[in-house]
């Protein structure tokens, strides 16, 4: 049985003041159309259409250039839809791929010619996402890292904080041979506060071993809605400890996420530029850093 979950709410509120010129979207989804791309047999949830078009309204709406999408559950292995939204808006958005250890480098190589930048992987607690199926771990990066490194392609990380302490020397070791990316600050829950093992870990990973942070989904760290109090301690933290490799992402459009805890994604965005108040920093994290991870 899968779980249906709702779409995202489609009157985002005006972002102001304007974000930056040829801003990113770090991290969002495609999701279909389910006619075309059928949503795997066997996946956790089952999401209402997200295609390409209504993405590329989600920028416009927020004033935003580019966008990455992220290979997400539904879909599988299956990057198809991802792919297809690159080949729809190659001059707009960039991909990062799901892919298990056995993937060969000349499907990575006519990728990379598409836009993918980067392949996902996942570190979960035995708790953590019980409806969470197909996610690739350490074996599929040790087997792909040497095509990671000759594409000059990112390792991204959904992490659960609560293994961060344990994986954090080997996550340092790899994040000397390419960028790792970790996401959503690991799911540490806001409420414990800023000195969880969990959420260290991730902080000295990005501070003292050279990983990148996506500043994305308040909304997964905090139950504080619509803006997320107690969580901006925690964003803070770590866009001080490494402002030039932090970027933002609105994780649209919110898988796995009930009704009433959707957020508004304009809001989502002015929350961001209500944080970091710097007009540089502004654009280091939506404009400078993503066209250095993501650009090329």
């Amino acid at each position: 049985m899968t779980i249906p979950t709702p779409g995202p709410d489609p009157h985002p509120e005006p972002v102001s003041p304007p974000p930056p010129t040829g801003g990113w979207d770090c991290h969002a989804h495609i999701f279909g159309p389910s006619d075309r791309f059928p949503y795997a047999e066997g996946r956790g949830y089952t999401p209402p259409d997200a295609p390409p078009a209504h993405f590329l309204r989600h920028l416009d709406a927020l004033g935003l250039r580019h966008g990455v999408v992220v290979q997400a559950n539904a879909h599988g292995l299956d990057n198809g839809a991802m792919l297809a939204a690159l080949r729809e808006a190659p001059e707009r958005l960039r991909g990062v791929a799901i892919m298990p250890a056995g993937t060969t480098p000349d499907v990575l190589r006519e990728w990379h010619r598409l836009g993918v930048r980067g392949l996902r992987f996942h570190l979960f607690h035995p708790g953590h996402r019980p409806n969470y199926r197909r996610g690739v771990g350490w074996d599929a990066v040790d087997a792909l890292l040497p095509t990671l490194r000759e594409l000059g392609w990112h390792a991204q990380f959904w992490a659960d904080a609560r293994v961060l302490p344990d994986e954090e020397e080997r996550l340092a070791r790899l994040a000397t041979q390419l960028p790792v990316v970790l996401d959503h600050l690991g799911e540490a829950p806001a409420a414990d506060g800023m000195e969880t093992p969990g959420f260290q870990a991730f902080l000295r990973l990005v501070r003292d071993h050279g990983a990148w942070a996506k500043l994305s989904a308040p909304y997964r760290v905090s139950l504080q809605g619509p803006d997320y109090p107690d969580a901006v301690p925690l964003y803070q933290a770590v866009q001080r400890a490494a402002p030039d490799r932090v970027v933002w992402g609105s994780d649209w459009p919110h898988p796995q996420i009930p009704e009433e805890r959707m957020p508004n994604d304009g809001r989502l965005l002015n929350l961001l530029l209500a944080w970091i108040t710097d007009p540089g920093e502004r654009e280091q994290v939506l404009v400078r850093n993503p066209g250095r991870l993501y650009g090329n």
